[in-house]
């Protein structure tokens, strides 16, 4: 027999009407252990009184009465909470219902009907705000356009124009010229992490020329200084991404950092067709586990705005999807990432998407 024990917590409201947190053990178990038939059952870790308090038997549960296919596996129960995402608004989302009126936290929402992108901004103002969602303070803005993997040129260019609206909307100082360093983040030689590299190959840069030339060569009289990288990953320069680009921040003076990266999502129906903007900077490789040293404002004194395309999910969601329940998943699909087998095409035509909405707010 298998036992797994995962505590959860549950609020206890006292007279005083203060919120008391109890540790609930759940015993997850073989099927027929213990004379559970179900295989799955709740138990309280602390005396009879406290279970009384929080009500014992409404915490009994048998999930094999809601998926008999589940009998005899290991379960692990509310693992959804832990499937890992980098976007705010399905951090938001996992909040529940009953937490809607979440203080700290503002939620707005907009249909282009013409263009059928969703864009939603969630702007999270306090620290108990950012500590409910597990994200930084800050402004993130997310675009869902269901037919952004479609072969379709006009509605690619439509997205790209919307994208530029709104990294407009969030860069700092928009009308005042910038020297502005865009960094592209991710491996080469894996394809749904190579996104940011290239994004940064078609980017339309000037640093080099102006400098030389002047803005003559354009013949513009007022346009911002762009200039890019690509850091690559730490397993082939032996640096954290974050440390060179201190140093070239070091060097070329940059008044405002942009880093593209592939993301990590918590739902299919994102994969490949959601972009995320925000003005929190990025920690790359948090939404697969890989935690690598920040890439923020804090780090590096200067604004750093973060774009970034979910290209991987969690095997967790595509069982969680299937089956139609998103609180349970099997234990052995933990830390396992999926993508697309289309994945290479698609990220060319994100990369372009991207690369068209970033010259657009870039150009004075």
């Amino acid at each position: 027999m298998s036992i797994h024990i995962l505590f959860i917590f549950a609020k206890n409201r006292k007279q005083n009407g203060q919120a008391e947190e109890k540790r609930i053990k759940y015993n997850s178990c073989r099927r027929k252990a213990s004379g559970c038939e179900a295989g799955i059952c709740f138990s309280c870790s602390v005396n009879e009184q406290t279970s009384d308090e929080i009500g014992h038997g409404a915490l009994k549960a048998r999930v094999c009465e809601l998926k008999p296919e589940w009998k005899g596996m290991e379960i692990v129960m509310d693992s959804w909470s832990n499937v890992r995402t980098d976007l705010a608004l399905e951090a938001r989302e996992g909040i529940g219902e009953s937490e809607s009126g979440l203080h700290g936290v503002e939620v707005e929402e907009h249909y282009d009907e013409e263009s059928d992108v969703h864009i939603t901004r969630v702007v999270i103002e306090t620290k108990n705000g950012a500590k409910a969602l597990g994200k930084p303070m800050g402004t993130y803005i997310t675009l869902e356009a269901p037919a952004m993997t479609e072969p379709e040129e006009d509605y690619h260019q439509e997205i790209s124009r919307i994208l530029a609206e709104q990294l407009r909307g969030i860069l700092p100082n928009p009308d005042k010229e910038q020297s502005i360093l865009v960094v592209g983040l991710g491996n080469r030689e894996v394809t749904a992490d190579s996104l940011g590299p290239n994004v940064v190959d078609n980017l339309f840069v000037n640093r080099h020329i102006v400098l030389e030339y002047g803005k003559v060569a354009y013949n513009r009289t007022k346009m911002h200084l762009v200039s890019s990288l690509v850091p690559g990953v730490m397993a082939k320069t032996g640096m954290e991404s974050a440390e060179i680009i201190k140093g070239v921040i070091g060097e070329t003076k940059p008044d405002l950092l942009i880093v593209i990266d592939a993301l990590a999502a918590r739902s299919t129906k994102r994969l490949n067709r959601t972009i995320q903007i925000t003005n929190t900077g990025i920690h790359p490789g948090s939404g697969v586990g890989n935690h690598r040293n920040a890439i923020t404002e804090e780090t590096l004194h200067i604004p750093v705005l973060a774009l970034g395309v979910p290209t991987v999910v969690d095997a967790a969601t595509i069982v969680g999807d299937a089956m139609g329940e998103r609180p349970a998943t099997l234990k052995e699909l933990n830390n396992m990432y999926v993508t697309t087998k289309d994945v290479d095409q698609q990220i060319r035509q994100i990369s372009h998407i991207i690369c068209d909405g970033i010259n657009g707010a870039l150009n004075l």
